[in-house]
This record gives structure tokens, C-alpha cells and sequence, in this order.
């Protein structure tokens, strides 16, 4: 038992070895993206806020942050599950404190009491690589009093040279999180206390979190550096809408049909844990774990 809470404490303080870094992930023999349809962003969304701060070219949609404003963008529809993607490129050099999201929220319709699953690219300071946090949160468990489930990750690739794909799976039974069709994350469905349930629309953002995204709020928004720009291409949003038949069959992540991850997929992802996995809430005993009784059910 002390060894093992020594690797975790290794993992959520340190990360792993930089050393690793170029390293690719196993194919994992089976690619979501490439069964769903991509779409414009003009078929599938709207402004949400920041609409001086948001230009869409030959498909591409790109938003930015500067001292004034950032900006973000919703789905025209609600979804209660599918499949998410997009296609994202990053901003280079000095970008702490900047966050580029891409999420599923009930937010506006459920203030107070809302679900959340959220892709957020942590801004970062000069030779250091971004951070990709995978989050969920239940019913208001992000509205002020803050019950997260976040796992973050470093990525094996730079993320601002190309576009790269990230996605969320949302099932019935469970939430998968992708970065080129790679699953990164897993979060079953173990109650319904603890996973969303509720209709979800799917959204955009770049705005400044300088209180806490980079190193815990360590490093700030510097607006030296402005404007800060975030790129999305590729859009992909296809399953069963709010509004769809109940008979509406939930998309897989897998070959089957019978959902969940196949052998090679979670070979992939067992091999994304043990290179670029930084921290995982479930192992941080600093956390109040009766409050997130998946990590131990």
C-alpha cells in the first residue's frame, strides 16, 4: 500500500518523465471520427458571447482573447448523447492563464444545479507544454461548491503546429474522452449521482482564468502577448438530440455495439496513463473522496 500511494503521489506532483515525450500511443484499431459526418460551424452553431471576437473562414472558426473580451460559441441544439469533436490548434509561446475549452454544459438551463464535461487546454509559460484537463461535474457540483473529477494530461504531440482531433463520447453508460481518435479517459456510469443524465448543449470558449489555470494561478494572462487565438475546424456533433424519438440508439466507441472500449482501445489508453497522465483527482488525498465515491466503487 505505501508503494502505491507513493506512485500516485508521484503522478499528481510530478507527471511523468519528459523523457517520454514524442512517444505515440499504440493504434488503438478503431477510429470514432471518421464515423460521424463533419459540418460547419455556421450548420451546427451561434455566438454566444463575444461575437467581435470570433471570425469564421473556408470552415474555420477562430476566436480570441484579448484584454477587452474573449469569446465562445454554443450548439443550436441540446443533445442528451453522442458524439463531439473537433479539430483544434493552439496558440504558441506565452499563453498562461488562458483557457480554450471545448465542453458539453446544461449551464443556462439548469443555473445553480448544472452538469458539465468539459476539454480545457490550460494555458502554459514559455518551454513548457500545455495541459489537457478532462473534467465532470453533477448537478451544481460546479456552481460554488466545487466537487471536480478532473484528470489532466500532457500530450505527446505539440498542439499548436497542427489541428489535432479531441473529442467526448457520451453514452448511457459511460463518458470517453479522445485526442486523435486515442481514448485518454473513461468515466463509467457507476450512479446516477454521479453522472449527467440531463440534456447537454455542446460549446466553445477562450476567456482568461488567470486565478487558477496555470500552475494554480502562479503565472497570469499576459495581454504583452495578446490577442490570444483559438482554432476549431472539423466540427462533429451526431447522436440523439434533445428532441430525438426515445427509440434514438446512443453512438458507440467501439467496433461493437455493445459500447464501451475494445481490447486495443484500452491498451491505447493504459499506455496515454502510464506516459503523459499528470494528475488524476482519485488519487490526490488531499480530496474529500466521500464526495466522489466512483474512485473507489
Amino acid at each position: 500500500m505505501g508503494y502505491l500511494v507513493l506512485l500516485s503521489l508521484l503522478f499528481i506532483f510530478t507527471g511523468p518523465s519528459v523523457s517520454n515525450a514524442g512517444y505515440w500511443p499504440p493504434s488503438p484499431g478503431f477510429y470514432p471520427s471518421s464515423k460521424f459526418r463533419s459540418m460547419t460551424f455556421n450548420q451546427g452553431f451561434r455566438n454566444l458571447w463575444g461575437p467581435s471576437h470570433q471570425t469564421v473562414h473556408n470552415n474555420a472558426l477562430d476566436i480570441w482573447l484579448d484584454r477587452t473580451s474573449g469569446s465562445g460559441f454554443k450548439s443550436v441544439k441540446p443533445f442528451r448523447s453522442g458524439y463531439f469533436g473537433a479539430s483544434i490548434k493552439l496558440q504558441p509561446g506565452y499563453t498562461a492563464g488562458v483557457i480554450t475549452a471545448f465542453y458539453l454544459s446544461n449551464n443556462e438551463a439548469h443555473p445553480g444545479f448544472h452538469d458539465e464535461v468539459d476539454i480545457e487546454f490550460l494555458g502554459t509559460t514559455f518551454g513548457k507544454p500545455y495541459t489537457l484537463q478532462t473534467n465532470v461535474y453533477i448537478r451544481g457540483s460546479g456552481d460554488g461548491k466545487i466537487i471536480g473529477r478532473e484528470m489532466k494530461f500532457h500530450l505527446w504531440f505539440d498542439p499548436t503546429k497542427n489541428y489535432h482531433h479531441y473529442a467526448i463520447l457520451w453514452s448511457p453508460n459511460d463518458l470517453i474522452f479522445f485526442v486523435d481518435d486515442v481514448p485518454i479517459r473513461r468515466y463509467p456510469r457507476k450512479s446516477s449521482a454521479t453522472f449527467p443524465l440531463r440534456p447537454m448543449w455542446l460549446y466553445g470558449s477562450i476567456w482568461d482564468a488567470s486565478s487558477w489555470a496555470t500552475e494554480d494561478g502562479k503565472y497570469k494572462a499576459d495581454y504583452r502577448y495578446q490577442p490570444f487565438v483559438g482554432r476549431f475546424t472539423n466540427f462533429k456533433a451526431a447522436g440523439c438530440s434533445a428532441y430525438s424519438a426515445p427509440r434514438c440508439h446512443p453512438v458507440t466507441a467501439s467496433p461493437g455495439w455493445s459500447g464501451g472500449l475494445s481490447r486495443r482501445q484500452h491498451m491505447a489508453m493504459k499506455w496515454v496513463h502510464s506516459h503523459y497522465l499528470v494528475y488524476n483527482y482519485c488519487w490526490d488525498n488531499k480530496r474529500d473522496h466521500s464526495l466522489t465515491p466512483e474512485c473507489w466503487k
